[in-house]
């Protein structure tokens, strides 16, 4: 691990953080200025589809693609984001397996709030599945919020009686809209993207005055994960939303599902975008692309 380099990323994205409120436009702005910056491998290459009648953008890898295919759901809080900024993540994972990925374009709060994201989202695993695509070929990956929403859309595909994906890898997933765990409180000052303050507020556009208490919001406290596939959690320990990963692997290993709870030490929020700039990053996504891979058939 490198300490000067994760000490240069902090100090870089406390100085990128705003020093007064920003609309909502603005933030979105900001964000997809940020990711533009991220490193993505040369040579793959990117094509805009539709997916269960949302947009979407296909990475598919420089080489021959391997079997299989990554449907992977950008971060954002819900309000933020698209598969573009996400192509750090999303290409990253491609060039390291071979396996296709399609990202999803879905609806953003406040415009559209819970649960369009998830409706968009298990859509787009239906509109796979309708094409051929057997469960055992696709994997569920996600940043953020679009890591809850991987883990969301596999308990509402159980619900509905499909058959689950292959595997789920979630990088610093929001799973707990009650913000229960300990974390929240004892990151404070650590964590250089969020607070509890500022989660109120994104939390707020994306329930729209429903309750967090719910399985769907709220996995980590609330789901029973039951018939779950493989599950990979890569987590950082200077993260507020720690727990949220934690906890949820307890429920994991309680419903005798297998999974990973990958915690890395002094890293923040979606550390594994920061490729080329911590060797951290780079060693995560070395491990979500073995992880992946190992599981799709």
């Amino acid at each position: 691990m490198s300490r000067d380099q994760r000490k240069k990323l902090d100090d870089m994205l406390r100085r990128s953080q705003p020093e007064k409120p920003q609309s909502i436009e603005e933030m979105r702005a900001n964000f997809a200025a940020m990711m533009a910056t991220m490193n993505v491998p040369a040579g793959v290459r990117t094509t805009p589809t539709t997916l269960g009648n949302r947009p979407g953008v296909i990475v598919d890898p420089a080489q021959d693609a391997r079997p299989g295919i990554i449907l992977y759901f950008h971060g954002g809080s819900f309000m933020m984001g698209s598969p573009y900024t996400a192509m750090s993540l999303t290409a990253n994972l491609v060039d390291r397996t071979r396996i296709r990925s399609v990202s999803l374009d879905y609806r953003l709060a406040p415009e559209h709030p819970f649960p369009a994201a998830l409706e968009d989202a298990l859509a787009a695993y239906r509109a796979l599945l309708d094409d051929g695509f057997e469960a055992t070929s696709i994997a569920f990956a996600g940043d953020s919020a679009g890591g809850g929403i991987a883990v969301s859309t596999c308990l509402m595909a159980r619900n509905a009686g499909l058959p689950l994906p292959a595997a789920v890898a979630a990088f610093s997933p929001g799973l707990d809209k009650t913000h229960a765990g300990a974390s929240i409180d004892s990151k404070r000052g650590l964590d250089p993207f969020f607070t509890r303050e500022g989660f109120a507020f994104t939390d707020a556009m994306y329930l729209a005055g429903q309750d967090p208490n719910h399985e769907l919001v709220s996995p980590a406290r609330f789901a029973d994960l039951t018939g779950f596939p493989p599950l990979l959690l890569q987590v950082g320990t200077n993260e507020l939303l720690l727990d949220d990963s934690t906890q949820l692997a307890d429920r994991a290993r309680a419903a005798g599902v297998d999974v990973i709870l990958d915690v890395t030490a002094d890293v923040p929020h979606v550390f594994q975008a920061f490729t080329g700039m911590i060797d951290e990053a780079d060693r995560a996504l070395d491990r979500a692309a073995l992880f992946i891979a190992q599981h799709l058939r």
